[in-house]
């Protein structure tokens, strides 16, 4: 098989066990699910570990574990940029 197929075939792999731990949780927390996300985290996850396995040789471990842990933290570094809403404390009365 080519390298760099299975590179990305096992980003993927990674990118989809994440995703699978999200979606265990997402719906422990009966919250919506994207799916939209979650096909774009798993694509991702496929290009991250095409590149790590460009740069380590084609290590086929680390493609996999680039998978998951990569698309963990964009995820991560995507939710630190979200727009939150802040509350303020109502002014006192005079």
């Amino acid at each position: 098989m080519d390298p760099i197929l299975l590179a990305g075939l096992l980003g993927a792999v990674g990118g989809l066990t994440r995703g699978v731990v999200g979606l265990l949780k997402a719906l422990s927390l009966r919250r919506r699910i994207i799916w939209t996300y979650y096909a774009i985290t798993v694509f991702i996850a496929v290009i991250i570990g095409i590149f790590v396995g460009i740069v380590f040789n084609f290590d086929p471990r680390l493609s996999l574990l680039s998978g998951y842990a990569g698309t963990d933290i964009l995820e991560g570094i995507y939710k630190s940029f979200a727009v939150q809403k802040v509350y303020t404390a109502p002014k006192a009365k005079k």
